[in-house]
């Protein structure tokens, strides 16, 4: 008889959100695996499954049996266990009663750090059979879904209401409940196609069975299916499928077995922006859209279903509500139009931004003086500038019409498509439409200067405006994406390589909130946000470099989010050698320059004739150090300049070979340490080296 069998568990609802199965598919793996381990419970492999209408698990190979328990429990100190007459206080027969022995029984043992009592719990391993209830009881309470409901007696809340359990362990049926429901080997079929309930022998039955009865329970073998459908419909009309990642995982959640339906609209349709179309078919409906071999999107969608019954009338149907979301959308459009996208900045005063930071209006004027400060600080063109300027000032109009109010997700597609039909130039418009970039981890920024600085004031602005309010983030909560933000700004500078001045904009916004009733003052807004830059930038870098090498030229300073890349890539790159050697440079003078007084070091040459030569030449030498290391930072060099902090090795050593730092002469003293602590000065500004592993 084999020691191990398989697990299939799955939770029977009515039909889930396709975001609440994808979050459980995601967690429940996880969840098993610590349930299982906290039990002591061995297996090869977890595997999660799932429709609309099930969360299932497979495990695979779990032991039969927990293995027998004796570990070692270090217990309260004798001091606490026993009185001054020696007998165990309740501390002592407490913890002897949670191990399972007797007083008696437990030895003291010095841990280096005080006399613990210490004794040894044995546990006898129980069947898995009697451990699995209340693991999976356990696990049914621990999915976490956005919003939970509550039915019957409402005692348990769960993503949708619970209709029936599969629990088995091998052939043999887990006895356990959850919200009402007890466990069976029984499963269902699709709901229309496969009505019956389906008894299960054995789980390793339990993929093929329900793929019988239409219903394809792995999401990856399902989404292989619905692809595979959604190309072959467009290959037999000539068209290729508009690929979406977020429509892909939509539809492969929302069905039990898909089924593509290809419908049709009126090709007069197309003389709207291709944007709206897409957010027609994909907002509201979740269709797919194609287009011709010319590139141009072609009159149809793709509709993915969960059933081939009637597809006649569901095509019918979805043309029907593809029409008149079209033709809504259409009119839309033809009235936006007919108002100039600048006359909607006066309204853009009735949208509130923050209630303490005023309207969206307020916002945008802060945004158009940021731009300006900002851009000249960067050292762009007077014409980027006032394109930037123009762009800021309509970026947000598009808020005040119909077709955003409808499709949110085209604010600044719609700006652009407007302000080009109303006569602003190809360079506003792309500010307009590229200013929110990036979005996501994922989206690219802006492409382009003026686009990339209006990015820039625009989320400085909400940081800045949001910290003083005291609305920074905290734990998960934030509810104004800050985070996002300050990766949008970070990820801007780098990619354009702005020489941005972090402490410098963050000054520059607050004083576009300086007016308002702001709880934190600027002193205060500004350490708080370099933290937070900080902690976004690390995080950034250490995605391609080692930490180390990152913590280390963070903490020479991170102002310059482009500095920082640069000396980090450079750090990260160095030889062994010339990375020891440099390295060398910075601890020797590092240890030593401690007790420097301040003030800056004298020319040695002018203190007398115990003088040694290679002090002298030391002092010329950091002349010599910083003349290279300014030329370095101006060009952006750093392996230059960590190849003159190596060079400097050999003077140092020569140095330390001849001269005695803590010389009885107080003058001579002090200046050798402010000459190690000026050293070691000029390479912390590159980086701290004693950081590295």
């Amino acid at each position: 008889m084999s020691d191990t069998e398989n697990l299939l568990f799955e939770i029977g609802v009515e039909e889930l959100p396709a975001s609440y199965v994808e979050r459980a598919l995601i967690v429940l793996p996880d969840l098993f695996e610590e349930r299982l381990r906290q039990a002591r419970l061995s297996h090869t492999g977890i595997r999660a499954l799932g429709t609309p209408r099930r969360l299932a698990v497979q495990v695979y190979d779990l032991a039969l049996r927990q293995p027998d328990l004796s570990e070692r429990v270090q217990g309260p100190p004798v001091q606490v266990a026993l009185d001054k007459e020696g007998k165990p206080t309740k501390a002592a027969l407490a913890f002897a009663r949670k191990i399972g022995c007797e007083v008696d029984d437990l030895e003291r043992v010095d841990s280096g750090k005080g006399v613990y009592l210490m004794g040894t719990r044995q546990e006898e391993g129980k069947p898995t059979i009697e451990l699995l209830p209340r693991i999976l009881e356990e696990i049914c309470a621990a999915i976490p879904f956005r919003k939970s409901m509550r039915w019957a007696n409402g005692d348990i809340a769960f993503g949708r209401p619970v209709r029936w359990i599969l629990a088995l362990l091998g052939g043999q049926v887990v006895d356990m409940s959850f919200a009402g429901v007890r466990s069976g080997r029984e499963t269902m079929g699709h709901r229309f196609l496969a009505p019956e309930p389906i008894d299960l022998p054995d789980p390793q039955d339990y993929v093929e069975l329900l793929r019988d009865a239409h219903v394809i329970v792995d999401p990856f073998e399902r989404r292989d299916v619905m692809m595979s459908q959604l190309r072959e419909a467009c290959e037999e009309a000539g068209t290729v499928l508009v690929e979406d990642e977020f429509l892909e995982r939509e539809n492969v959640n929302l069905v039990e077995e898909p089924q593509v339906i290809t419908g049709s609209f009126d090709e007069a349709f197309l003389a709207l922006p291709e944007d709206v179309i897409l957010a027609v078919a994909k907002g509201h409906q979740r269709y797919f859209c194609a287009r011709r071999e010319d590139g141009e999107l072609a009159p149809m969608y793709l509709a993915v279903a969960g059933t081939a019954l009637k597809p006649d009338m569901v095509r019918r149907g979805n043309d029907r509500v593809m029409r008149a979301r079209l033709s809504d959308a259409r009119f839309f459009f033809e009235e936006d139009m007919k108002v100039r996208l600048d006359s909607r900045f006066e309204r853009l005063g009735g949208i509130v931004f923050q209630k303490r930071l005023g309207s969206v209006r307020d916002k945008v004027e802060r945004m158009e003086r940021l731009v300006v400060r900002l851009g000249r600080s960067l050292g762009l063109s007077e014409d980027r500038i006032e394109t930037a300027q123009r762009g800021a000032h309509l970026c947000k109009c598009d808020l005040a019409s119909l077709m955003v109010g409808e499709f949110p997700e085209l604010q600044g597609e719609m700006g652009a498509v407007y302000a080009l039909g109303q006569g602003e130039t190809e360079a506003v418009a792309r500010v307009i439409s590229k200013h929110y970039q990036p979005k996501g981890a994922s989206d690219a920024t802006a492409d382009d200067d003026p686009a990339a600085l209006v990015a820039l004031a625009d989320r400085f602005d909400t940081l800045v405006g949001c910290f003083s309010v005291g609305l920074s983030p905290t734990g998960a909560a934030d509810p104004f994406a800050l985070r996002r933000a300050c990766l949008g700004v970070l990820r801007t500078a780098l990619d354009r390589g702005f020489a941005l001045s972090i402490r410098e904009a963050i000054e520059v916004a607050y004083e576009g909130v300086e007016g308002l009733e702001v709880d934190l003052p600027m002193g205060e807004v500004v350490s708080k946000l370099l933290e937070f830059f900080r902690e976004r930038l690390r995080g950034l870098l250490v995605e391609h470099h080692p930490h180390d090498v990152v913590d280390a030229c963070l903490a020479s300073g991170f102002d310059n989010p482009v500095d920082v890349r640069a000396r980090v890539v450079a750090l990260a790159g160095l030889e062994p050698s010339v990375r020891t050697r440099a390295g060398e440079v910075f601890k020797r003078a590092t240890n030593i320059a401690k007790e420097a007084p301040s003030g800056a070091p004298r020319d040695p040459a002018s203190m007398g004739e115990s003088v040694h030569e290679a002090e002298i030449a030391t002092f010329r030498g950091l002349e010599d150090l910083d003349v290279a290391l300014q030329n370095a930072h101006n060009r952006r060099d750093f392996p230059a300049a960590f190849a003159a902090i190596a060079a400097f090795a050999p003077l140092l050593a020569e140095f330390f070979t001849h001269v005695l730092v803590m010389d009885e002469d107080k003058v001579l003293r002090n200046n050798r340490l402010r000459l190690m602590r000026t050293i070691s000065e000029r390479c912390s500004g590159i980086a701290h080296f004693n950081m590295l592993t």
